[in-house]
């Protein structure tokens, strides 16, 4: 098996990448701690070693040099002088793909900068913006941008601390496109990869076409990771038409027992041009093993007939079962180290798409309600009822029901609000305690991309869980679910009268690991006063605000770059909702009883009639 390559003999380049997630274990970690283990958890690295090829804007003094954060030693460090515009640059020595760039701070760190390539050294261009960088080791991975260059630079925008920046090390990894060939060659090799859905961001589909993989198939260095779905895909751009012979795949454990090569000209169109026989689907299918003894496999399809296209993929159909633990079986994703194209033609220009930009242009209202009527507006939202819509999540309490006691409009507002009998309520899901409204835009109006805000009164107490929020039309695909639906949290509150939440919840980052902030309102305001709750959804990223102040920005370049896939380009539909009591409340407040995360006292709140979350308006505003 060939070694990695570096970027060039003379270049500071890490080119062995890693994966953050041992197979073996398999709960994945926390989002959270997903980019910070990408690096450490490597198996190993080709590090090359050329502090001549980096260059700074300056440095505190001669012992802190630019070359001290391409020397390979974790202890010496560039220190640039003092001021907020210093830069650090590295020379590739040659055109690459880069895949990834990682930096390990010193304590005198950037708060915000900005990652920048270049082919001339001349005219950048930014592939990653930090605006509340906290230190430590970053990786800032690329996919799915077309991020190619000689030069690759870490510009200052601000200062974390009174010192310069400084940096133990400052690690690229990435490699030479293989070119258009006459001659058989792997025509894969560092070109543009895609896929569908992937666990995070060190599980990219980039990861395929990087040209190295562990001697035995079992350790934990870089690889595609699909989620846990048997019908997901992997490819490659060649570039250019090709004539494709032979497809090598070394796949980790969580190999695919059946599966299809397929080859298209648009990405889009697919013929199948190999799958394995049933005998060979059987004796992949029976070998079932525990993960910790599980180990991959090479798999060389010679194609029965050459193919051509530019585009190839493997397309998986049954994923291989485990024990975990014996007797009792388990499937996760499929895992790819390596996909190799061997053939002649191709081109080295094969490159990402760019990714999709605001249209510009006013705002005009698509939707709104102010909720005036004599009763809800059914043409406009659609109520969710437990056991018939939806079931119950999240351990809540509360079963929805279609009820003037629950939903209903009131003095120009909308009224949900929470009612208490018990074992009163059955429904299809089981028998509740608690009745509850829950209203949504689905089938009515889902759209992409917009303003959307809502003005809104919440209830206060332990356990009480009123939200304003969005889900992915796509949401009830059971080749997508959730969370590669996408989730987007406009306003959450579990009871505590100063601060609310916003969250986004994708693959690789949902649940408690979802990308959140917490917002207190300004001058001692509370949730039980009308406050107006909004988000800004664009190409770009998402924008929260409450009471037009902003309480959190995120930018789909650092999401994809640091956490995992944006799921947040098709349409989404408005949810408002009134919970009781479940996971998010009762990890804050730890009650257990008599209801998970809901208190007796909030119970006698409840049963006295007196819990409503009241919604003045709800309003979206799109450019067309």
């Amino acid at each position: 098996m060939p070694s990695r390559t570096t970027l060039a003999a003379t270049t500071a380049a890490l080119i062995a990448l890693a994966a953050p997630m041992a197979f073996a274990a398999p709960v994945p970690k926390p989002a959270a701690a997903q980019a910070a283990a990408w690096d450490t958890d490597r198996a190993a690295a080709a590090y090359t070693a050329n502090p001549g090829a980096v260059t700074a804007s300056g440095s505190e003094n001669a012992a802190s040099g630019p070359g001290a954060a391409a020397d390979g030693n974790g202890t010496t460090r560039w220190s640039s002088d003092f001021t907020d515009n210093a830069w650090i640059r590295v020379d590739l020595g040659s055109v690459v793909r880069v895949s990834a760039v990682t930096l390990d701070w010193e304590a005198a760190y950037g708060k915000k900068y900005v990652l920048e390539v270049s082919r001339n050294g001349t005219d950048w261009t930014t592939f990653y913006t930090e605006d509340d960088g906290t230190g430590g080791s970053v990786t800032a991975h690329t996919y799915p941008q077309e991020v190619t260059g000689r030069y690759v630079r870490m510009r200052g925008i601000q200062r974390a601390t009174p010192w310069g920046y400084s940096l133990y090390s400052f690690k690229v990894y990435g490699g030479e496109p293989a070119p258009a060939s006459t001659t058989r060659t792997n025509l894969a090799l560092n070109h543009p990869a895609y896929g569908d859905f992937y666990q995070h961001a060190g599980n990219s589909p980039a990861f395929v076409t990087d040209g190295g993989w562990p001697a035995g198939l079992k350790a934990d260095q870089s690889r595609w990771s699909s989620d846990w779905n048997a019908n997901r895909w992997v490819g490659v751009d060649l570039g250019a038409t090709s004539r494709i012979e032979t497809v090598d795949l070394y796949w980790e454990a969580a190999y695919a027992v059946d599966h299809r090569v397929q080859v298209s000209d648009d990405n889009r169109t697919w013929r199948t041009v190999y799958q394995p026989s049933a005998s060979e689907v059987a004796a992949r299918r029976a070998d079932v093993k525990s993960p910790g003894d599980a180990v991959g496999r090479h798999d060389t399809v010679q194609l029965p007939t050459p193919a051509t296209g530019r585009y190839v993929r493997m397309l998986g159909v049954e994923r291989r079962s485990f024990y975990n633990p014996a007797p009792a079986t388990a499937q996760f994703g499929y895992s790819l180290y390596e996909f190799q194209v061997w053939g002649t033609g191709g081109s080295a220009n094969a490159a990402y798409p760019a990714l999709p930009k605001n249209p510009g242009g006013a705002y005009t209202t698509t939707f709104f309600d102010d909720f005036t009527g004599s009763g809800l507006d059914r043409n406009k939202w659609r109520v969710v009822r437990t056991g018939t819509e939806m079931n119950p999540v999240n351990g809540e309490s509360q079963a929805y029901v279609d009820s003037a006691d629950n939903i209903r409009t009131e003095n120009g507002a909308l009224v949900l609000q929470s009612k208490y009998c018990k074992g009163c309520t059955r429904t299809p899901a089981g028998t509740f305690d608690f009745t509850s409204g829950r209203i949504d835009t689905n089938t009515k109006f889902d759209f992409t991309y917009g303003k959307v805000s809502a003005r809104m009164k919440l209830p206060v107490g332990d356990g009480f869980w009123p939200a304003f929020w969005m889900l992915g039309s796509d949401v009830d695909d059971p080749n997508v679910s959730w969370p590669g639906s996408g989730e987007t949290d406009i306003m959450e509150n579990i009871g505590y009268g100063d601060w609310t939440s916003s969250a986004l919840h994708g693959p690789g980052y949902s649940a408690d690991g979802n990308i959140g902030k917490q917002q207190t309102y300004a001058d001692g305001g509370r949730a039980d006063q009308w406050h107006t709750y909004g988000v800004e959804w664009a190409p770009e990223g998402m924008t929260f605000t409450v009471d037009d102040r902003v309480v959190q920005t995120t930018s789909r370049s650092k999401l994809e770059s640091t956490r995992g896939k944006w799921v947040f380009d098709h349409n989404q539909y408005v949810i408002l909702n009134l919970a009781l009591g479940g996971a998010y409340p009762a990890g804050w407040n730890k009650v257990t009883s008599p209801y998970w995360g809901l208190p007796q006292s909030s119970v006698d709140r409840v049963a006295q009639g007196g819990v409503r979350a009241e919604i003045d308006w709800v309003r979206v505003e799109q450019k067309k």
